[in-house]
């Protein structure tokens, strides 16, 4: 486990420090690498059809970010990541990318191989692997604008669609992923400092549910129902990371919206911005519907999830306390990141 995760950490630092196309791709390849054993762990059919889903996709993508990054050395005759890319390569690597993270329209296999892990695993995937393709994403970036925003656009617009008839928590949260990092997208070709604050908000709001689903050892929005007899003062906060995670005032989760939309404005594209403030609506709604199930519906007494209710929990709480104070309470820090 311990060589895993160090592999997995050093795929990501790797894509972080190189300046060399070959070597960004490397990085890439043994993150997915160090990933794949502790998506399989399991042994269970699910998570080993979502390990082969997930090997699949990001094989693909990195051949096509190798491909790209190669064309683009044979008609620019360097490797450099800082240098100007040639467009067509660019474009290609912005597709290989969006893949690699899990953009809207190459989405389609984020909430199938998050539906078949473990939640831990689960809170890997949706944070940590989104680090290297998302930086690499910030540094090629002043690129086919119209390409960009439409990536942003539909991964906003599909991450509010497909949640909202989903009763898997899983399913909810990959495609609550899938929204925000649109939102990123959308703002990266004007301002990534910007991108790089909502992915940092963005990363202790899922941890955040990804640990509350964990303690309440749920997958399902019915089986929340009973987290208020297990832990009722994580049940009272847990609304309030959710509305963060929406992106509604006075939590955390506003400030990236808040800016986003400014940034949107002042670059004078008043309908993506609309559209944008539009989709988040869609986010919205399956957000409360999961605060809703958690706090304001009684389960019935006669479940066979009663068990639960009696066992007190081992896990360690302190990482879900800091990062859902951080998830709540960020919001007055705003001024200061300007």
């Amino acid at each position: 486990l311990s060589i895993l995760l160090l592999s997995l950490g050093l795929g990501t630092t790797l894509t972080f420090a190189s300046s060399h196309w070959l070597l960004a791709w490397m990085g890439l390849e043994i993150s997915t690498l160090a990933i794949i054993p502790l998506m399989s762990q399991h042994h269970h059919p699910r998570a080993v059809e979502a390990t082969t889903k997930y090997f699949i996709t990001q094989a693909a993508a990195a051949a096509l970010i190798l491909f790209a990054s190669t064309t683009n050395a044979w008609i620019t005759g360097q490797w450099d990541i800082n240098f100007d890319l040639h467009f067509f390569p660019a474009s290609m690597l912005t597709m290989a990318l969006a893949l690699k993270m899990g953009l809207a329209p190459v989405h389609f296999w984020l909430p199938e191989v998050l539906q078949g892990l473990d939640l831990t695993t689960g809170l890997i995937l949706s944070t940590w692997q989104k680090l290297a393709p998302f930086i690499l994403m910030c540094q090629i970036m002043p690129v086919n604008s119209s390409l960009i925003t439409f990536l942003g656009v539909t991964s906003a617009l599909v991450g509010g669609w497909g949640g909202l008839n989903q009763t898997q928590l899983r399913k909810i949260l990959a495609y609550s992923s899938i929204a925000h990092l649109g939102w990123m997208i959308l703002v990266m070709q004007f301002n990534q400092q910007l991108a790089l604050l909502a992915l940092i908000i963005y990363i202790p709001m899922t941890f955040s549910t990804f640990m509350i689903f964990k303690t309440n050892s749920s997958t399902t929005v019915n089986t929340l129902a009973a987290s208020w007899a297990k832990t009722p003062a994580l049940t009272a906060i847990t609304p309030m990371i959710l509305l963060s995670l929406g992106g509604l005032p006075p939590l955390s989760g506003f400030m990236p919206k808040w800016m986003i939309l400014q940034e949107l404005t002042k670059q004078d594209i008043p309908l993506t911005a609309s559209i944008a403030a539009l989709s988040a609506l869609l986010s919205l709604y399956f957000y409360l519907r999961v605060s809703y199930a958690m706090t304001l519906t009684i389960s019935p007494n006669n479940l066979n999830a009663t068990t639960p209710w009696r066992l007190q929990t081992t896990a360690s709480t302190l990482p879900l306390a800091i990062s859902a104070t951080i998830s709540a309470m960020l919001l007055p820090l705003a001024p200061a990141t300007l």
